[in-house]
C-alpha cells in the first residue's frame, strides 16, 4: 500500500475530542489510514513526502448537503430575488433540460470547488430526473467523484408528486414511485459500501414533503432500513413548507415525516430552521441529524437555524453548502465562516467560537453522516483526509495567534494549498490534480448557456433579467 508522510508542519489541528493542536507535527499514513501523528516521527522513506514547513494541517471538511446539478444554474438574475418556492418554480423550467453530460460536468465543477476549499467528503442530494432522459443520472456524479478523488456520499433523491397531483414541481421532472424505488435499489446495490474508508456511500432521499407521495416516504424508509443505509430529505426549511403541510396533511412537517417512519439515528434533514422546541427535543431524543446551510438560508431569506437549542438538545448538526444555485458558490470554508458570523449576530457573541464553526464542518458533519469511525478528525486509525494552508501568505500577516481559528476568523476564500483524500494528493498548489480546470469551466459554461437557451425558448422567460428589474 502507498505511504504518505506530511512532516514539519507549523501545526496539525486534529479536531479530536480534546481539540489538540500538535505544534511542529508530522503525520504518517499507510494506504488510507493514519498510523502516527506527532513530532519527530521515525518515517522518512514514504512514497509521498510533503514538507509542510510554514503550513497548518487541518482535517478534511465534510459537506452534508449539496445539489451538484445546480452548479450550471448559478447567478441567474430571474432566480435571485425570491424565496424558496418561487426560486424552485423558476429553475424547474431549466432543469427539465438536463442531460447526462450536464450532470457530469456540473459535478466535476462543483466537487472541484469543494476540494479546492478543503472539503474531502461530500454528500449530494440528486432528485431531478427529467422525463425522457436517462434515469441513471446519479451515476454521472459518482463517475465525476471518482475522477476527482473525493470521498462521495450521493443520496438517490426523487420527486413523484407533480403539479397535476397537487405537488410543487412540473410533472416533466417527476418519476413514478415504482421507478424511483427500483432505481434506488439499483444505486445502492451497485455503489454503496459500508467500509470505514469507503469512497462511495449511498443514501435514500425523497426530495421534500411537497413533491413526493406519502407512499414513497413510507416505502423509502423501509427500503433504506432493509439495506442499512441512511435517510435524507429537506425539512422545515421555510414557513411556506410549513403552511403547505398544515393545509395538505393537517400536521406540521416533522409530525408528517414521523408518521412515515422518518425519525431515527439513521435520518438527517437538510435545513431544519422552523422546528419548534418540542420538535427539537424529539430530534435530540432520537439522535437525528441536521445539515446546516447558512449561506443558502440567508440567500433565500428562509431563516436562521436554532443552533444553540439543537446543541443543547443533543441534535447532531453538521455543515452543508446546499445547491450551488441557492448559494452561488461551493466553498465549505466560507460556509463555516458564515455559520460563525450568523450565529454571533443571531444568538450573541458567546454563542459559537471559531473552533465550534470548524467542528461543525468536521466532527459534526461526520456524526450527521454516521461516519465518525472513519472521518472528521485527524487521529490514528482514521482516514488521511486533510488540507494544508500556507501561513506565509499576505492575508495572514498579523493573524498567526490561533491556528485552529485562522481560516474561520480571517475569511479565507482562496484555494487551499493542498488537499489529500485517503492519503492521495488531489489538490496541489491550489489546483486540481489531473483535471484541466479551464477546459472543465469552458464545458460547464457552454452547458449552462444551452440549458438557459432551451428553457427560454420553451417557457418564454428571460432568465437573465431580474424580478426587481422587471417590476
Amino acid at each position: 500500500m502507498r505511504t504518505l508522510l506530511v512532516k514539519n508542519a507549523k501545526s496539525i489541528v486534529t479536531m479530536n475530542g480534546e481539540r489538540e493542536v500538535v505544534e511542529g507535527g508530522s503525520l504518517y499514513a499507510v494506504g488510507q489510514e493514519i498510523v502516527a501523528i506527532g513530532k519527530d516521527l521515525p518515517y522518512e522513506d514514504a512514497d509521498t513526502v510533503i514538507d509542510a514547513a510554514g503550513k497548518i494541517v487541518y482535517p478534511g471538511l465534510i459537506n452534508t448537503h449539496h445539489h451538484l446539478f445546480q452548479t450550471l444554474t448559478r447567478n441567474l438574475p430571474l432566480a435571485q430575488e425570491c424565496g424558496l418556492f418561487d426560486w424552485l418554480g423558476t429553475l424547474y423550467g431549466i432543469w427539465r433540460h438536463l442531460r447526462p453530460e450536464d450532470v457530469h460536468i456540473g459535478a466535476v465543477v462543483g466537487l472541484g470547488e469543494l476540494l479546492k476549499s478543503g472539503c474531502t467528503t461530500a454528500a449530494d442530494h440528486f432528485y431531478c430526473f427529467p422525463d425522457g432522459i436517462s434515469g441513471e443520472l446519479i451515476d454521472e456524479e459518482i463517475r465525476a467523484a471518482a475522477e476527482l478523488g473525493i470521498r462521495f456520499y450521493p443520496t438517490r433523491g426523487s420527486m413523484t408528486l407533480g403539479r397535476s397531483k397537487g405537488g410543487l414541481p412540473p410533472d416533466v421532472v417527476c418519476q413514478t414511485d415504482d421507478v424511483a424505488l427500483k432505481d434506488t435499489i439499483r444505486v445502492i446495490e451497485r455503489y454503496h459500501s459500508a467500509d470505514r474508508f469507503a469512497m462511495v456511500r449511498v443514501g435514500v432521499a425523497p426530495c421534500a414533503p411537497f413533491n413526493v407521495t406519502s407512499d414513497l416516504l413510507r416505502e423509502s424508509a423501509a427500503l433504506a432500513r432493509s439495506y442499512k443505509v441512511r435517510l435524507h430529505t429537506h425539512l422545515a426549511e421555510t414557513l411556506d413548507e410549513e403552511a403547505y403541510c398544515l393545509e395538505k396533511f393537517g400536521v406540521r412537517p416533522l409530525e408528517y415525516m414521523e408518521k412515515h417512519g422518518w425519525v431515527g439515528d439513521d435520518v438527517w434533514f437538510a435545513h431544519g430552521i422552523h422546528f419548534d422546541d418540542g420538535e427539537i427535543s424529539l430530534l435530540g431524543k432520537h439522535s437525528c441529524g441536521v445539515a446546516h446551510c447558512p449561506s443558502s438560508n440567508m440567500k433565500l431569506s428562509s431563516g436562521v437555524l436554532p443552533l444553540l437549542k439543537m446543541r443543547d438538545a443533543g441534535v447532531r448538526v453538521g455543515l452543508g453548502v446546499d445547491g450551488s444555485a441557492s448559494n452561488d458558490g461551493g466553498n465549505l470554508l466560507t460556509e463555516a465562516r458564515m455559520a460563525y458570523l450568523l450565529h454571533k449576530l443571531s444568538h450573541g457573541a458567546a454563542s459559537i467560537d471559531a473552533a465550534g464553526a470548524l467542528a461543525l464542518a468536521t466532527r459534526g458533519s461526520a456524526s450527521v453522516l454516521g461516519w465518525e469511525d472513519g472521518i472528521g478528525s485527524l487521529e490514528v486509525g482514521k482516514a488521511a483526509d486533510l488540507f494544508l494552508i500556507d501561513t506565509r501568505r499576505l492575508e495572514f500577516a498579523g493573524a498567526l495567534f490561533d491556528d485552529m481559528a485562522l481560516p474561520i476568523v480571517t475569511g479565507f476564500s482562496r484555494p487551499v494549498d493542498m488537499t489529500i483524500v485517503g492519503g492521495k494528493v488531489v489538490v496541489d498548489g491550489g489546483r486540481l490534480v489531473g483535471v484541466d480546470e479551464e477546459l472543465a469551466a469552458e464545458k460547464a459554461q457552454a452547458a449552462a448557456l444551452r440549458l438557459v437557451t432551451e428553457a427560454a425558448a420553451l417557457t418564454g422567460s428571460d432568465y437573465r433579467r431580474s424580478r426587481l428589474a422587471r417590476a
